[in-house]
Order: C-alpha cells, then structure tokens, then sequence
C-alpha cells in the first residue's frame, strides 16, 4: 500500500459505479500535485477506513472523503473535493452556500438513477493504469 501522509485527502467511492469510477478518473486528471488518495468502498481498505468516520453511511450510494480528521459525506464530500482541485473547479466549491438539504436531496436522486443512467461494471475498479500508487490496497 503506497504511503500515506497524515493530511492526505481520501476519498471513498462505489467501484462498481460507472459514474462513480469516472469520478474518480476527473479528480486524478485535475490533482496536479498528486495529493488525492483513493479506495474503493467495496474493498478491505475502504471499510477499515469507512469504520473511522463517526456514523459511517451503510450503503455504497454515498462518496465519502477523509481530510484532517473529518469524514464528509455526499454533495459536502463532492464541495471539498473540488475545493481541493485547482482553478477554476475550486470555485464550484461556492455551492456550499446552498442549504445542505437541497445539496444532498439533489446527490440522493442521482444516487438512486446513477446505475440507470451511466451503468455498473462487472468488476470492481481498485486502481487506473498509470495512476496505481494513488490507490490504496
């Protein structure tokens, strides 16, 4: 498993979720300094670290980062990241201001059409070519 620096952002998401994957595929085109981490929530990592979050979320619906402590959840997990991205995606980060229950109720609707939409894959995506040290094992 590659190191991982304390401060480290991680951020957990459905392996089996087209969507979700190809989420993943934009934060590590976008991070230029590298300093993202992932793990699918399918895999031993990603639960033994899901277990560290306070009221970990039980299904796999949710995207879930892990930044200076603090587990954060759906359209609040989707904010930081893109806080941590650089210019112009930080700027979406604005959307905060934007009542939480409206966020979430938006990140719940896709969650619940985003197989019908964008698909699963057979398999279980745990790391991308040319990117494996970012995955964590």
């Amino acid at each position: 498993m590659p190191e991982l620096e304390p401060d480290a952002p991680v951020m957990l998401y459905d392996g089996m979720c087209n969507l979700c994957t190809s989420s993943v595929g934009f934060v590590l085109r976008h991070d230029r300094q590298g300093k993202f981490r992932f793990a699918a929530l399918q895999s031993e990592t990603g639960r033994r670290l899901l277990d560290g979050c306070p009221s970990p979320p039980a299904d796999l619906s949710t995207v879930v980062l892990l930044h200076a402590g603090r587990c954060f959840e759906r359209s609040t997990a989707v904010l930081r990241i893109l806080r941590l991205l650089p210019w112009p995606w930080s700027a979406l980060s604005l959307f905060r201001i934007v009542p939480r229950a409206l966020r979430d109720g938006v990140y719940r609707f896709l969650a619940r059409v985003r197989t019908r939409w964008f698909g699963r894959r057979a398999v279980c995506m745990t790391s991308l070519h040319g990117f494996k040290d970012r995955f964590l094992q």
